[in-house]
């Protein structure tokens, strides 16, 4: 078994929470949808209930094989709905889009040891910290990580980049997405840290290692960051799953969840995720 603890919310300035977490050994995912309110949690809720079929098999091989077909369901479910919306309104006959990236673990086997295959489409975050060193696994699929790995800018930069919200991959949007994978080995001790983008853009780094560092239960420390994110003004959705490496404790996991009120009557999320295919907002 493992432990672990999921945290979400809607940021200080968003009244709707388009974040999604799913969390049950042994799938470990979090989504963070896009498109304006509605469309934005249908579309991470999709990658939930994919994810959730996943993990009802109980299986403990669960390769890459199996994670691309759950998210290719997601994606046809994106899509699907979208052109049902489109059928019904006709409206003004502007194009309109839902997408959500997802970045994850899910716990298995290779040659009978423990493995995270790690997984990420768009960029929310895959962390591993592991012996007090917080490592990002994941790289994100976006606009300024294109510039940082071209060497135009540094990573210190393309946290405050105005451009820094542009992703180039995403569920739903087009074709299907391809998938990262890593195969990681369990070790003992360790934490994953799942997060959207709204946590990384309020805490860097070092502050985020010194929580994971200083709060022993999972699910405090994901609330725990998840405070420190908020606090400090996030501007952005913010959700947060710590998951502890199995060893002879066994725990359920707790979720702490406090969305946002809904307002029907709002436009798009200020500031939100630029999807592929879209203009800038």
């Amino acid at each position: 078994m493992t432990q672990w603890g999921v945290a979400t919310d809607a940021g200080g300035r968003r009244s709707v929470n388009e974040d999604a977490a799913f969390a049950q050994e042994p799938v470990f995912v979090v989504a963070d949808g896009m498109g304006g309110h509605a469309r934005g949690e249908m579309a991470s809720q999709a990658v939930v209930e994919a994810f959730r079929a996943l993990a009802a098999r109980g299986s403990r091989h669960i390769g890459a094989d199996e994670v691309g077909a759950a998210v290719r369901e997601a994606a046809a479910t994106i899509r699907r709905t979208m052109e049902e919306e489109a059928a019904r309104s006709q409206a003004d006959g502007r194009e309109t889009v839902a997408g959500t990236t997802v970045a994850g673990v899910v716990l298995t086997e290779q040659d009978g040891e423990p493995y995270w295959l790690v997984l990420n489409v768009g960029d929310s975050r895959v962390y591993r910290f592991s012996a007090g060193r917080l490592q990002q696994v994941s790289v994100d699929h976006s606009l300024v990580q294109e510039m940082v790995d071209a060497g135009t800018i540094d990573a210190a930069e393309a946290r405050t980049h105005p451009r820094r919200n542009v992703i180039t991959r995403a569920i739903g949007t087009g074709p299907d997405a391809e998938v990262d994978f890593w195969m990681l080995r369990v070790q003992p001790g360790e934490r994953i840290l799942l997060c959207t983008d709204g946590l990384v853009g309020e805490l860097d780094d070092a502050h985020i290692a010194d929580v994971l560092a200083s709060v022993a239960s999972p699910v405090q420390a994901a609330q725990t960051l998840l405070c420190h994110a908020v606090t400090g003004g996030a501007s952005d959705n913010v959700t947060v799953v710590v998951v502890d490496a199995p060893d002879e404790a066994s725990a359920a996991g707790t979720t702490a969840r406090t969305p946002g009120s809904a307002d029907e009557d709002e436009d798009e999320d200020e500031d939100g995720t630029t999807l592929p295919g879209e203009g800038d907002r």
